[in-house]
Parts: C-alpha cells; structure tokens; sequence
C-alpha cells in the first residue's frame, strides 16, 4: 500500500494589504489638504455658475453706470483679476492633480501585489488539489484490488 502525501495546508503569510486613501490622507500636509479644497471648489459647477454671474454683472454695472466707472470698457480691472485668479489657482490645481496621480501609482502598486498573491494562492490551490486527485486515484485503485480480492475469496 503507498502512503499519501498530501502538501502541508497553505498559511497565509504575506504583508497586509494597505488602504492607500488612508496611508495619503495621514501624510498630507495642510498645503496639501488646501489644494485639494480648492481644487474641488474651483472644479464645480456651483463655483463656474457664482464666477459667471459675477462677471456678469460686474460688465452690466460697469456699462450701466453712467458716472462712476469704476472699471470702464475693456475692464481692464477685471482683466487684472482673472488674470491673478488663473495665476494662482492653475498651480493650486496642479499640486492636486499631482497627488492624484500619486495616489493612483500607489494604488496600481497595490492592485499589482494583490494580483501577485492571489496567483500565488491559487497556484497552491490547483498544487493540492491535484494531489488530492491523485490520492483519491490511489484509493480508487485500492479498493478496487480490494474488491477484487474479496470476490475471488468468495469464488
């Protein structure tokens, strides 16, 4: 009679899988933390509707008023100021975009080690059950030599 041998069952030793949006949100420094406010009040509707309005009006007071223009046409005062506004904010917007696309490489770096262990895993898997199915072959062929042996004690 052979002796089975079965592979030792799996253990799951391999690091924990991080919460990338956690690891991110501790090491964010308060620059950071304001670039990505801005970043995600200066990228809504709400702030593209509230900017347009006051251009808006802005241009009608200035065209309306017959005495005190404060910026006349062309409005080189507000000019001035979406000029400073655009200055500003595209680097603010930048900086958030940049983090971004860190998160996203540390994220891609995570789903990568999770796919390298579960394919491991499953590996080990397939490794044990084809030889559980050769132990059951084995124990199949036994007991049908066994069988056998039994019917011909009887005959």
């Amino acid at each position: 009679m052979n002796i089975f041998n079965f592979p030792k069952p799996y253990k799951h030793e391999h690091e924990e899988i991080k919460n990338v949006n956690q690891i991110l949100d501790e090491r964010r420094t308060a620059g950071q933390r304001a670039a990505d406010s801005i970043a995600a009040v200066m990228g809504s509707w709400k702030f593209l509707i509230i900017q347009s309005m006051i251009l808006v009006l802005w241009i009608a007071m200035n065209i309306a008023a017959y005495v005190n223009h404060w910026d006349p046409y062309p409005f080189i005062l507000l000019n001035l100021f979406l000029s400073l506004q655009a200055a500003y904010t595209a680097p603010v917007i930048m900086m958030s975009q940049n983090r971004q696309a860190e998160r996203d490489r540390l994220e891609a770096h995570n789903d990568f080690n999770v796919n390298v262990k579960a394919e491991e895993e499953v590996r080990l898997i397939i490794e044990h059950l084809e030889s559980q199915n050769k132990a059951l072959q084995e124990i199949d062929k036994q007991l049908n030599e066994i069988r056998s042996m039994i019917v011909n004690i009887k005959n």
